[in-house]
């Protein structure tokens, strides 16, 4: 990210070590943390086949046209534009790793989103270990899912490699973490992993982190179904409140020259103006983790970290 663009959003790659000290002692799951939807599809390979999990008719037509089905999935499958570190850099505390297997790559794991990344799983935590190692008390919450094509074996190579790699910084899912906690155990990472059988098997690993989603392409049908979720209710511990778009195949017919870009920057005012009004907490209506697309292009990760001064003036913090 060039350093022009990095002044004009306003980075925060240290924030949760400068929240005030009444905040210190609130768990995670009642603050509010910015996410990345997707956050792995800024190096989507065009190159690469559509998933196998995705439709049959997709599928037949990328075996027919791949020259123009796999840039058209590209284009609308793109939902970040900045490496892992730079996204933490901004402020994302919650990344969202959609993991599969290449049919024709062994054992090397990959991210999708229609279709495969460039970059494997091991170089990408990678990188997020290296940031770690350099912002000692910011802690970053790791949701793995999807899974396309993953089998037994590879499940555990990969819990394997993400419990030798992380190590000490993890957060036992027996936990109840504090800012204040983390930091006297030296605890960085928490593990959302979308598969039962592993979460029962390694108390490193949390269940999956339930996702408000609206699958619309309309920025007001996202809102109204965020508030009819709020108001039913917020979920026990960590949650997610998505503002990402989704277009379906008659919008990207009726849009042939549009990218899932433009469409969610033109919708960012009025998604924005919504997060700004939200409060973190444990009461009805608390938001915890804000999700978004293309955090990169506005000050989403500022606004959501500012929700949680709001705290400040309330005890409904615990």
């Amino acid at each position: 990210m060039e350093d022009k663009q990095r002044l004009q959003l306003g980075e925060n790659p240290d924030w949760m070590s400068r929240l005030p000290e009444e905040l210190l002692d609130v768990p995670l799951w009642n603050l509010a943390i910015p996410g990345s939807h997707d956050s792995m599809t800024f190096c989507l390979d065009v190159s690469s086949p559509v998933l196998r999990s995705e439709s049959c008719l997709l599928r037949l037509t990328d075996r027919l046209f791949p020259c123009c089905t796999r840039p058209c999935v590209y284009r609308w499958a793109t939902t970040q534009q900045s490496v892992l570190s730079d996204q933490c850099d901004l402020g994302i505390r919650f990344l969202d790793l959609r993991i599969a297997r290449k049919p024709t790559d062994g054992v090397k794991l990959f991210f999708a989103h229609g279709i495969y990344t460039l970059l494997t799983v091991k170089e990408a935590l990678e990188e997020l270990a290296t940031w770690l190692d350099a912002h000692p008390k910011e802690i970053v919450i790791i949701s793995c899912s999807h899974f396309d094509l993953l089998d037994h074996r590879d499940h555990t190579r990969l819990v394997e490699y993400i419990i030798s790699l992380f190590g000490e910084k993890l957060c036992s899912s027996q936990d109840s973490p504090t800012l204040r906690s983390c930091w006297f155990r030296g605890q960085q990472v928490i593990v959302s992993y979308d598969d039962q059988q592993m979460v029962q098997q390694h108390p490193e690993l949390w269940a999956g982190i339930p996702y408000w989603y609206a699958d619309s392409s309309d920025p007001k049908k996202v809102i109204a179904y965020l508030e009819d979720q709020k108001s039913r209710g917020r979920p026990v511990g960590f949650y997610i409140c998505g503002l990402n778009l989704t277009e379906d195949a008659p919008y990207v017919l009726l849009h042939p020259f549009q990218n899932l870009k433009k469409m969610t920057t033109k919708a960012l005012s009025l998604l924005l103006r919504w997060a700004s009004e939200q409060r973190p907490g444990p009461k009805v209506g608390g938001v915890n983790i804000i999700c978004c697309d293309f955090v990169a292009v506005s000050q989403f990760c500022s606004l959501v970290i500012g929700l949680n001064y709001k705290l400040l003036d309330g005890a409904d913090a615990i």
